[in-house]
């Protein structure tokens, strides 16, 4: 199971990469793995300013459709557009390529509430 140390994570499966104000945004190795073949990404909150866990988009895979909760407050600036022609690039590589959105964060305190790799270890192995 691939938990990357320099990123942090929610109990949502999400994780977070943290670079200045912006934060990229896609869902865990643990995460796609459970949800299978993914098939679809759908984020229509682009250029939307949400609060943290909100519902900013769904992943479709084979059997099930589940929602993605935003992982902090901000205003969406980005989404992966090749996911809409190869959304198996989240089950293939789901911390490089297949990453979903770009955040402008606008209430930095939040980060502190985030998981660490360790915290996220054990989540989901608990």
């Amino acid at each position: 199971m691939n938990i990357p140390s320099d990123l942090k994570y929610t109990k949502d499966h999400e994780w977070i990469k943290i670079e200045g104000d912006t934060a990229t945004v896609g869902i865990t190795d643990f995460a796609q793995g459970e949800l299978g073949d993914i098939v679809y990404v759908e984020v229509d909150t682009l250029d939307e300013t949400l609060d943290a866990e909100e519902v900013f988009g769904t992943v479709e895979a084979v059997k099930t459709v589940s929602d993605l909760f935003l992982p902090l407050s901000g205003e969406i600036i980005e989404f992966n557009e090749n996911l809409e022609d190869e959304p198996e690039k989240v089950n293939t590589d789901p911390y490089g390529e297949g990453w979903m959105i770009k955040l402008k964060i606008s209430d930095e305190s939040q980060i502190d509430s985030l998981l660490s790799a360790e915290d996220y270890k054990a989540l989901i192995s608990g």
